[in-house]
């Protein structure tokens, strides 16, 4: 069997399937409508159909164990036995176990949920503490690798690796049981080769973001130790995502054959790897594809840089930046995108092809491939766009004081202390979905839809009266995404049939792709918003996505600065806010998730984005009167990081996903002074488990003793289009009863 590492790799493959088959077979499985060994048949078949189209694309190293029936960090804390106690006990079998882990039951809330670093990616947090017993459990990566050779396909198995694995989790600090993981590595290792595994992938992109020295040398210390191990595969540490910085020189100091550079987000590695001097004896995986956009790619600059790394190394292998997993599977699914557009395009089969292609120039030493890429046309670009962003001042981000807006809204609204709301979408359910499809097919006219949609708003409404909510929204019933419902409204933006990616686990979206100036050409949300408000004298809010997360939430063009596209995409929100306002929307909430997710992983860089990303907000949420409140809501990161900007955004309300991270995020805001209204979850929405009274009761006394109970709003973590009706009628009458009761206290 070969030891060569070959001309071309990818670091891993969409998993879902080209139509989605793993997230029906998921939830299929869920709701007890297919059993374990059909969810492993169609697992199989999904794991095959990647190997063989990866073969058959002439890669020449294929990786294996990046399948996952939910997360791949959640896997790997499987694999090296890092299960808590506390879902151990529940005695459920394996599988089981895994999904409690990741959803929760009723008597246990699942692991914390949070981003793939600055991806839109959610992985599980590891929980580690001095009493977590590793165990070396390499079953799933070496049935894995036998299933694909039994196709005729040698594989690399890929898992985090150790130090990545613990500077992810939370715990007494984790890191410091680097020693203990590695010796669980090494028994994987081992099992590894024994089963006749020439290389395995060990990730460590943690390394991309900034580490103490203590990090960098633990990283150095742990491969030193797994290279010394007198029978193991040969060992790739792949990166991405960025630059590696001093835990460059540090992996090349260890025995480890092969180390992957992302040259795309991380262009900086080029020149750490000059600074290095020669490198005998080792693989440079070089990243020149991008595996976090879907723009084609410029093969005769990625050519060059690949020549300038083959200058470098005695062996290099062409790759994708990092995981495929970020975009969509396959291009030629779509049929109806413009030409112009396509033509620019590449997912991930179409990105396999490119990484082969570069592979075989830098072998063969062509210097003659495909023909540059076509320039934008003319039309895609708006001077008046462009035009409203040269005229614009400071004063047009900004309102007037804080203190005096609140006096003002709350003279408006009349709302009692801890008022009660929600995040904004409802459920889901089939038949929204099938009207949603049936209006998209033609078989129901715009009639029939408008008359299904308000039918839905209605419900919605009186629902939220009859529970006693004080906010209340429409439930968003008409909208497929939260960003792609907007995507579909504005210039400058497409929208992909099958262009589905994972979130998290059986989650998928399908991003939209910014690819011209944006402009809003009608209102967007206004027919719906005062339709509700229009059923009900409490006030209803009005629901937007903010302008950064519709940039994360989308591909984005690649050819002016995020800034500049941020503030086009703002102006039509405040154009947006502006007609709600004066459509009697009293209330306007303008989500912002991803605000942490987009922030850049090195501390140097972070300022930068951080002014454009707050100033775009505040373009979006400036153009409204004082006496209209304005909500926006983040989750599902480590907000603590990004502080000082959540304040920045002078938002009059921010929710905050607080649940499973046990409300830690109000110690970070009285850190700072927060002096804003703040509605940290207190029902983890991403869980079936329905919250019991007493523990939203207690969530509250937490909150109200860290923040007054004149700004503090009770609130879901995040919207409910996931979960079902009898789910969020029993959680919200928990929430509203807990409202009542420490109101009262």
């Amino acid at each position: 069997m070969s030891t060569s590492f070959g001309q071309s790799t990818v670091l891993g493959y969409p998993r879902i399937g080209a139509n989605r088959e793993l997230k029906k077979a998921v939830e299929a499985y869920w709701a007890g409508a297919l059993d374990a060994a059909g969810l492993e048949a169609v697992a199989a078949g999904l794991r095959a159909e990647v190997w063989r189209t990866l073969r058959d694309a002439r890669l020449d190293a294929i990786p294996s164990n990046t399948f996952s029936y939910y997360d791949h960090v959640l896997d790997t804390a499987v694999a090296v036995g890092a299960i808590p106690q506390r879902f151990a006990r529940l005695g459920l079998g394996a599988l089981d176990t895994y999904f409690a882990m990741a959803r929760g039951v009723d008597a246990e809330p699942a692991l914390e949920l949070t981003k793939w670093f600055d991806t839109n990616y959610h992985y599980l947090v590891p929980e580690i503490n001095a009493d977590t017993a590793f165990a070396a459990n390499p079953a799933k990566a070496l049935r894995e690798y036998a299933e694909a050779r039994e196709l005729g396909i040698t594989t690399r198995p890929v898992l985090v690796g150790p130090a990545t694995f613990l500077l992810l989790a939370k715990g007494d600090d984790p890191f410091a049981r680097l020693d203990d993981l590695v010796e669980t590595y090494a028994a994987i290792l081992t099992a590894l080769a024994e089963a006749g595994v020439p290389w395995v992938q060990l990730d460590e992109p943690a390394y991309v973001a900034d580490r103490t020295p203590a990090e960098v040398d633990g990283l150095r210390h742990a491969y030193r130790r797994l290279g010394e191990l007198p029978n193991r595969p040969r060992i790739f540490v792949a990166s991405y995502f960025g630059d590696l910085a001093d835990a460059l020189p540090a992996l090349l100091d260890t025995p480890v054959e092969a180390i992957g550079v992302d040259l795309v987000a991380g262009p900086e590695n080029l020149n750490r790897l000059a600074a290095a001097g020669p490198l005998r004896g080792k693989t440079i995986v070089a990243g020149l594809v991008d595996g976090r956009n879907i723009w084609r790619t410029d093969l005769r600059a990625a050519v060059t840089t690949g020549v300038t790394v083959t200058g470098l190394a005695d062996l290099v292998s062409v790759s994708t930046s990092c995981s495929l997993l970020h975009v969509p599977v396959d291009l030629a699914a779509e049929t109806r995108l413009d030409p112009q557009l396509s033509e620019r395009l590449a997912f991930a089969r179409q990105k396999v092809d490119e990484v082969v292609l570069l592979g075989r120039a830098l072998r063969d030493g062509t210097t003659t491939l495909t023909a540059p890429l076509p320039s934008a046309p003319p039309s895609w670009r708006r001077d008046d766009i462009r035009g409203r962003l040269a005229a614009l001042r400071p004063g047009d981000r900004q309102r007037g004081d804080y203190a005096d807006r609140a006096d003002r809204q709350q003279q408006r609204l009349g709302l009692p202390e801890l008022p009660t709301t929600t995040i904004g979408s409802f459920p889901q359910t089939p038949a929204l979905r099938t009207a949603r499809a049936a209006h998209r097919a033609g078989t129901l006219d715009d009639a029939g839809y408008t008359a299904r949609m308000r039918a839905e708003v209605e419900h919605v409404i009186r629902l939220q009266e009859e529970l006693g909510l004080d906010v209340l929204v429409h439930g968003e019933p008409e909208r497929n995404d939260m960003v792609q419902y907007f995507g579909e409204q504005l210039d400058g933006f497409a929208a992909t049939d099958h262009g589905w990616v994972q979130s998290y686990g059986s989650r998928c979206v399908r991003p939209p792709v910014i690819y011209g100036d944006v402009a809003r050409k009608t209102p967007m949300t206004v027919t719906w918003s005062t339709y509700a408000q229009s059923l009900t004298d409490k006030p209803v809010k009005g629901m937007l996505t903010g302008p950064v997360t519709i940039l994360a939430w989308s591909f984005v063009r690649d050819d002016q600065p995020l800034a500049d596209t941020a503030d086009q995409v703002a102006l039509a929100l405040r154009d947006e806010c502006r007609d709600l306002e004066a459509a009697g929307i009293r209330v306007i909430q303008v989500d912002e998730p991803a605000l942490r997710e987009t922030l850049p992983l090195r501390r140097t860089h972070q300022p930068a984005y951080l002014d454009w990303a707050v100033g775009a907000f505040r373009l979006a949420t400036s153009g409204v009167a004082d006496d209209t409140q304005i909500h926006t809501h983040l989750c599902y990161s480590e907000f603590g990081e990004v502080i000082t900007a959540i304040d920045a955004l002078d938002a009059d309300v921010t929710s905050i996903e607080a649940s499973r991270s046990k409300m830690e995020i109000l110690d970070d805001l009285a850190a700072i002074g927060y002096q804003r209204g703040v509605g940290p979850g207190v029902w983890d929405i991403h869980s079936p488990r329905v919250p019991p009274h007493d523990e939203v009761v207690e969530a509250l006394r937490r909150a109200v003793a860290a923040v007054p109970a004149r700004r503090l709003w009770v609130n879901p973590d995040c919207g409910l289009k996931t979960r079902t009706y009898p789910e969020v009628e029993a959680s919200l009458r928990h929430l509203v009863a807990a409202a009542a009761e420490v109101r009262r206290a």
